[in-house]
């Protein structure tokens, strides 16, 4: 297993997020939620059912492991995503307010990532440091400038371009995640109507999901940046991240009027 804790210290420091990355494990057989249970003794569970971006504020402002079951999944369009609910008409008539017509709404969710139905017992999300299984996904909530550098830093590492978003209706967090899950590919995208609000996104938060395996290859790719520029940054490379805050050709950026102006 991975030092995440490690790994997880690295990117605090480099990045200066506000949040703490998450850590998300699927779990789909009986034994090894019980082997979590019986040998974690510091995780939580929701007091009432909860979105899963909810369950997820645990982890990146708490610093908290949560355990989240299909009886305290508080979420219809998260459960759809995670295999705990078949589609239905309830699900399509969700979603009437974003598209034109119930047809509309059916395509869409029914073009959702998802896992497969009933067989997912569980879900893990703690802080990648404190993570007890090897994460599916890493999810990170942080700014457009973190964002960029995480997204442009994986496409490097795993020699992909361009990158392409995951973005879905009513399911940023839930579907982001599953997304990566079952693509092992990253994505970044914006917050859902839901998790802007009930997931406390309204900083303006960005999704951006690493596959798990990937998150160790990520890191050792911008210590090597670190080693040969002196820190993370992209806007002025040597400066800690984010760096400058100024924009290219600063001194250019002046105007004047027009020859025949009043």
């Amino acid at each position: 297993m991975q030092n995440y804790s490690e790994i997880q210290d690295f990117l605090m420091k480099e990045f200066r997020f506000m949040h703490l990355p998450v850590a998300v494990k699927f779990i789909f057989k009986d034994e090894e939620l019980q082997d979590f249970k019986k040998n974690v003794n510091d995780y939580y569970v929701p007091n009432k059912p909860l979105t899963f971006c909810q369950a997820e504020i645990g982890a990146r402002m708490k610093g908290i492991t949560v355990l989240q079951e299909k009886d305290t999944m508080g979420c219809s369009n998260a459960a759809y995503v995670f295999g705990w609910k078949g589609f239905d008409e309830a699900e399509i008539k969700s979603h009437l307010k974003y598209v034109r017509d119930m047809k509309q709404a059916e395509k869409f969710l029914l073009s959702k990532p998802r896992l497969e139905e009933g067989e997912l017992k569980a879900i893990v999300v703690s802080p990648l440091g404190k993570t007890y299984l090897d994460p599916d996904v890493v999810h990170f909530y942080c700014d457009n400038m973190q964002a960029y550098q995480l997204s442009v830093g994986w496409m490097a590492m795993r020699d992909i371009h361009p990158m392409r978003p995951n973005v879905t209706m009513n399911s940023a967090a839930c579907a982001g995640n599953v997304y990566a899950y079952n693509t092992k590919l990253a994505s970044t995208h914006p917050a859902c109507s839901g998790s802007y609000n009930a997931g406390k996104t309204e900083r303006g938060e960005t999704n951006v999901v690493i596959p798990g395996e990937d998150i160790a290859n990520l890191v050792s790719w911008f210590k090597e940046r670190v080693e040969k520029y002196g820190s993370l940054s992209i806007v002025k490379p040597g400066d800690e991240f984010p760096g400058s805050d100024v924009c290219k050709n600063c001194p250019l950026i002046v105007f004047k009027k027009g020859e025949n102006a009043n």
